[in-house]
């Protein structure tokens, strides 16, 4: 659907105006949560703000006449395709968390990490860590979902504030999983724009590697201030884990299958199950004196406690309040209201494709582009427009390919420098947003809000700011001299 036959007989400008208002009425609608409610509550009212956005989009457009059911299910089928596969994934996610919890994977770590790690170092050690693994596994989601939960844990008990540490976490495992040949976001963003993978990450490592460079550099300067803030003795917390739970070595067995799994390259899907299976086994096996406190004294019990485990919420009421709020898992329970948000977040990126808004908006954002550093902010510009509008990493990288391949051809420059622009400003800026998939489900699993973690995730917001940066230098950029000729040849092979 055109510019003009969204909107009839609007203008060129009124066509962008009304293609903004959604956005434009979103955002508003956050700052005002934010305002008056705090950054606790974006995510009980986000789902509200991305259905009444959603709605809004949809008036605008029947209003203009020419609403189409073609054009919405086209939306709704390109949406659906990248994000309801996260649905079973955050199931899976939370089933997990819990059963790596109660079968005493995370309290094993959390206690080995209490004892190894030195507090100053510890944001330092949690990103480097948290990198490798992303790199070995080449998923972000399944590192913060494992080990990270265990240093969000550890970084809890020593006193830290939780947003360093879920910005170590996070910037450690989206480097990772940026420069990992294993990454399906690396490996969508290499060949959504034609680029030859390990190329591509070649080219990438010289954005990233500075932006981690600074990052870790910026959490050794803050590790060295850790005295100054709030102490708290961990032998208490040790002391409690070991009397709660079996602190034997062999649970390890189960992250180490999971690795394994990971390693050789099964489905996500299946790894986090069987991980889940596992980790729910080992609370029988390992935890035995838990399992029986729990209930589980026969079979049938024990399937009855099991389904109870995954399903809702398991406390503990030690007097200790920092114990009790670390090994306490939610369950399946508390993933519904991050499944609601991607759900809605679904909804809007349907109506704002389906509409043609988005067209519409993007059209808009790639006009008069005449220099390598404008082309390359207007890139980094869509792609944080884009994770905005569609709530999802993989369709804004697809989108960003599609609407800039002929302007960087046009202006004589490699595709390797679109397929990094696009890792550097989508990728890893996705996790920055509150209602886009990556957001919602790290802020979920590792309980700290997105707007909390936000300022901390160094490496995050240093990624597109790099790549601004070396466009503005020109280094390593390689570009042809266009001809008059090469120009005529471009524009017809794109409008062929």
């Amino acid at each position: 659907m055109n510019q003009r036959g969204l909107l009839g007989a609007v203008s060129a400008n009124g066509a962008v105006v009304l293609s903004a208002v959604p956005i434009v009425a979103l955002l508003v609608f956050l700052a005002c949560i934010l305002i008056f409610k705090g950054a606790d509550s974006i995510s009980d009212y986000s789902v509200l703000a991305l259905l009444s956005s959603s709605v809004l989009s949809l008036a605008i457009a029947f209003v203009s006449g020419r609403i189409r059911r073609r054009g919405l299910l086209s939306g709704f089928l390109r949406s659906a395709r990248q994000i309801l596969p996260a649905v079973p994934m955050l199931v899976f996610i939370a089933m997990v968390s819990t059963t790596w919890m109660l079968s005493g994977v995370v309290p094993v770590l959390i206690d080995y990490g209490l004892r190894l790690l030195n507090p100053v170092f510890f944001l330092v050690a949690g990103c480097i860590v948290c990198g490798v693994v992303s790199v070995l596994t080449g998923s972000s989601w399944s590192t913060i979902a494992t080990i990270g939960v265990a240093f969000m844990g550890i970084g809890t008990v020593m006193g830290i504030h939780p947003g360093w540490v879920a910005g170590a976490i996070i910037s450690g495992a989206y480097f990772g999983d940026k420069v990992s040949p294993l990454s399906d976001t690396t490996v969508v963003a290499s060949s959504a724009c034609g680029v030859d993978l390990f190329k591509h990450i070649k080219y990438l490592m010289l954005t990233s590697m500075p932006a981690m460079g600074v990052a870790l550099l910026v959490f050794f300067i803050v590790g060295l201030t850790v005295d100054q803030m709030k102490e708290i003795d961990t032998t208490e917390v040790c002391t409690m884990l070991g009397q709660y739970f079996n602190l034997t070595p062999w649970v390890l067995v189960i992250p180490a299958v999971t690795f394994g799994l990971i390693a050789m390259r099964v489905r996500t899907l299946i790894v986090l199950f069987v991980s889940a299976m596992l980790g729910l086994a080992g609370i029988f096996i390992f935890q035995p004196d838990l399992s029986v406190s729990l209930g589980a004294v026969d079979m049938a019990s024990g399937m009855k406690v099991s389904a109870a485990l995954l399903w809702g919420e398991t406390s503990f009421s030690t007097g200790n309040e920092i114990f009790d709020n670390l090994v306490t898992t939610s369950g399946i329970t508390g993933m519904l209201s991050t499944i609601a948000l991607v759900l809605s977040a679904m909804v809007f990126g349907t109506v704002m494709i389906g509409t043609g808004m988005l067209a519409v908006l993007t059209k808009w954002l790639t006009r008069r582009i005449s220099t390598r550093l404008t082309l390359v902010g207007s890139t980094v510009g869509s792609g944080l427009f884009l994770n905005c509008c569609t709530a999802d990493q993989y369709l804004s990288i697809i989108i960003g390919g599609n609407m800039y391949r002929n302007a960087y051809r046009r202006l004589g420059l490699e595709p390797r420098l679109l397929s990094r622009t696009l890792e550097d400003s989508v990728s890893v800026t996705s996790v920055l947003i509150p209602w886009n998939s990556c957001g919602v489900t790290q802020s979920a699993v590792l309980g700290v809000s997105t707007l909390v973690y936000l300022p901390y995730c160094v490496f995050n917001y240093l990624s597109p700011l790099m790549s601004l940066f070396m466009a503005w230098t020109g280094f390593k950029i390689r570009q042809r001299v266009i001809t008059q000729k090469t120009t005529s040849e471009l524009t017809d092979k794109a409008m062929a």
